[in-house]
């Protein structure tokens, strides 16, 4: 068992991988990772050019801030251009273009919009301010579900009664059947997260794997990670094999985290949920459940949701479905950059233009 995270890195490992993936391909293949943090390692050490011609790597709506609906970002908008309202959120959010505005123009404007690094930080506020109505803005994936579940409880707990959250939290499993659903399908298999899958274990893949009849991989977050997830992943294609593999065993358990799961299942109940580009996925998300009903933004503050209009340059919704890659959108890098972004991908620290538009940066500029 690797101890360090340096040995996730080592070269030898690295290569001895790529070796053995290449002595198994023997026809093309196209492989999804779910998670932006998996395309940002893919794309910072550049693993589809190490890989197989073969394979094609093509990235999925796996960052929660970049599914995040426009509707879901007018309404925070909203909330926070108004009086007595402070609108906390994590730092990614505030650069998110709505169908007008951003937060962080808003704040410019003189909204009451923090950034934090915990919903608990928000929770802080609403204790210190008991004359304002604190909003976390909850985005996240079953990751980060279980902080912000925890967060309301302790709101209930400590009868803090100005404390609220606008939830756009979403979920994994829904989002891979409406992928494989889709007439653009052209995925062979998956490489799961492997930090959505500490929280929920893998159990909830199984169905899926054998309804669609492909193989699913847990996997990692570094170049070793990654190489054994698509190994794994491809060793079961050619042998037309399906099913859901661990290959991240040091953290991922096939039950995952009981407390945690047990707290979404109070906290939440199941909800239909548009993902940003792509559209909305029955059961896709996580509401807040009737017994802590007060503490839904949505309904304490009566916010209606209005159909907003995305920009028609973006290709966001063909980038977070793996129909193309950033670079082959023509804005990228021209009129959408991290300085002005035109959606959601351009932003986020998980978003796949982004990691496109940085490392391919760097590419550029090594000698």
């Amino acid at each position: 068992m690797l101890k360090h995270i340096d040995e996730y890195r080592d070269k030898k490992l690295v290569e001895t991988l790529v070796r053995a993936i290449a002595a198994t391909v023997t026809r093309k293949w196209t492989l999804m990772e779910i998670c932006g943090g998996q395309t940002h390692s893919i794309m910072r050490y550049k693993l589809q050019d190490l890989i197989p011609k073969e394979i094609s790597l093509i990235h999925g709506p796996g960052c929660p801030v970049c599914v995040t609906p426009v509707e879901l970002i007018d309404l925070a908008v909203e909330l926070a251009s108004r009086p007595g309202v402070i609108l906390a959120s994590f730092g990614d959010m505030l650069r998110v273009p709505g169908s007008q505005h951003d937060l962080l123009s808003i704040k410019a404007k003189g909204g009451d919009v923090r950034m934090v690094y915990s919903p608990l930080d928000a929770l802080e506020i609403a204790a210190g301010f008991p004359d304002k109505e604190v909003v976390f803005f909850g985005v996240g994936f079953e990751t980060t579900a279980p902080a912000v579940a925890l967060t309301i409880k302790q709101a209930h707990l400590r009868k803090l009664e100005n404390f609220s959250v606008l939830v756009s939290h979403v979920l994994v499993p829904p989002a891979i059947e409406a992928l494989l659903q889709s007439e653009h399908s052209r995925i062979d298999g998956f490489l799961a997260a492997g930090h959505v899958c500490t929280v929920m274990g893998t159990h909830e893949y199984e169905p899926i794997a054998k309804r669609h009849k492909i193989p699913i991989v847990v996997t990692g977050f570094e170049p070793v990670d990654i190489l054994l997830g698509i190994r794994l992943c491809i060793e079961m294609l050619e042998q037309n094999l399906s099913g859901v593999e661990n290959a991240y065993a040091r953290t991922v358990r096939p039950e995952g985290n009981p407390e945690a799961r047990k707290l979404l299942q109070e906290i939440y109940q199941p909800v239909d949920r548009k993902w940003r580009g792509i559209g909305t996925i029955p059961g896709s998300g996580l509401g807040i459940a009737a017994a802590y009903r007060k503490y839904d933004a949505q309904l304490k503050f009566e916010l209606q949701e209005v159909e907003a209009k995305e920009s028609e340059i973006c290709m966001a919704g063909k980038i977070l479905t793996g129909q193309m890659k950033p670079s082959d959108c023509k804005a990228f890098g021209t009129l959408c950059t991290p300085e002005k972004p035109l959606g959601a991908p351009m932003v986020s620290t998980e978003g796949a233009c982004s990691a496109y538009y940085r490392y391919s940066r760097i590419a550029r500029a090594d000698p």
